[in-house]
């Protein structure tokens, strides 16, 4: 940098934080902005503001802030992780999902994976959570009372569909969970609600014709939490949404496809290298 001044070049906030990150050593420098194993390696947020760029697949997040582990209505689980990161959006989103569903008479909701510190790709558990807008929710109504945070890391949380996939347990799945979705679905800034395909089904099968229905949509592997997105905040001209829930309450052929062959055996993602990040990200993977 200082033979970049000598020769008059003025290097901006991007090139300057890339150079920092190549003086972090060889570990860094070699790592790749699109790695799930070199972004789960900060351990903290940039300063500064809340900036949320690309979408949620395919983005990261500056100047993201924490969700505490635990308040009133609320525990984190598996703190170990270093997930629990996200916008001021976020965070409010969960505190005030917590309260109403006290109100409600819920026991405390017991939080999953939101973003790491600087959100982009992660090594293992999901494909989104890149920009601090998710949030998974643990679809478990037990009263545990308050738990330590080690016992936090080792519990366990049973499904809620049939082993056919037909529909959700009515052993198991109750009105009190069709409330707590209800209650999310319904929250201000939510752009979806992510279930596995049989609870939608049982949902459909009780609320069917209901306007909230539209934002729970059905996606493999929800079983036992769903998977909140928020949309992009105002004032975040690089966050990105996706299109919007098609119009209805998405009870009808649509949601008998999960039932298929096809849908039950996805195909594999094509080999090769990750997509490449928005350029903006490597300013904020490099940032000291």
């Amino acid at each position: 940098m200082e033979l970049a001044r000598r020769r008059g070049f003025r290097l901006g906030r991007g090139a300057i934080a890339l150079l920092l990150s190549l003086a972090l050593g060889p570990a860094w420098a070699s790592a790749q902005p699109s790695s799930g194993e070199a972004w789960a390696r900060h351990t903290a947020p940039t300063p500064g503001p809340t900036r949320v760029i690309g979408t949620a697949s395919l983005g990261c997040l500056a100047g993201a802030v924490p969700l505490p582990p635990e308040g009133p209505g609320w525990q984190a689980v598996r703190l170990s992780r270093n997930r629990h990161w996200g916008t001021p959006e976020l965070v409010r989103f969960i505190q005030e999902l917590a309260a109403r569903a006290q109100a409600e008479g819920l026991p405390d909701l017991l939080i999953g994976d939101m973003s790491q510190p600087r959100g982009g790709p992660m090594p293992w558990g999901h494909a989104s959570h890149q920009t601090g807008l998710d949030v998974d929710i643990w679809l478990d109504l037990r009263r545990h009372g308050v738990l330590s945070r080690a016992a936090r890391e080792e519990i366990t949380f049973p499904s809620l569909v049939l082993p056919d996939h037909s529909a959700a347990d009515p052993a198991r799945f109750t009105e009190g969970h069709a409330r707590l979705i209800r209650l999310a679905a319904t929250a201000a800034g939510v752009d979806r609600v992510l279930v596995h395909h049989g609870i939608k089904r049982s949902l459909c099968a009780a609320y069917r014709g209901e306007e909230w229905l539209r934002r729970v949509r059905p996606w493999r592997g929800h079983d036992s939490h769903m998977h909140v997105r928020l949309r992009c905040p105002a004032g975040q001209p690089d966050c990105r949404d996706a299109p919007p829930p098609p119009p209805g309450d998405g009870c009808d052929a649509s949601l008998e496809w999960w039932l298929t062959e096809e849908a039950q055996r996805p195909p594999p993602r094509p080999p090769g290298p990750p997509p490449s990040l928005p350029p903006a990200c490597a300013a904020v993977f490099a940032a000291p």
